[in-house]
């Protein structure tokens, strides 16, 4: 749960400068490759999935683990979404993709 919670906490430092609440990027936002978007492309739904899971490993919740997997399909599908958005916006996102892996790093 902690390291779920630092690389969440770390994705929303590095994006500062593009943070949004909606995943649509916001115009005229640079596309952000350093820190933890060196690794993966979406760190804090990453973390967010972590935390969740780490609960329900420590409470030995079949519900929460369960509920986790459910997050993880919702960030999976979030994320698709928000990078159709991304090449739009940002031209050397295709190549950033191709480096990056999406949710966890050097998996998926």
């Amino acid at each position: 749960m902690v390291g779920g919670g630092f690389l969440a906490g770390r994705g929303i430092v590095d994006l500062r400068p593009s943070l949004s609440p909606f995943p649509r990027p916001l115009a005229g936002a640079p596309l952000i490759d350093t820190g933890s978007y060196r690794w993966i492309r979406h760190p804090i739904y990453a973390g967010l999935v972590l935390v969740a899971l780490g609960w329900g490993v420590a409470t030995a919740s079949p519900p929460a683990i369960i509920g986790a997997s459910l997050l993880f399909l919702l960030f999976d599908g979030k994320a698709r979404r928000e990078e159709a958005w991304l090449i739009a916006a940002h031209p050397r996102y295709v190549e950033y993709r191709r480096r990056t892996t999406r949710l966890i790093p050097w998996i998926y």
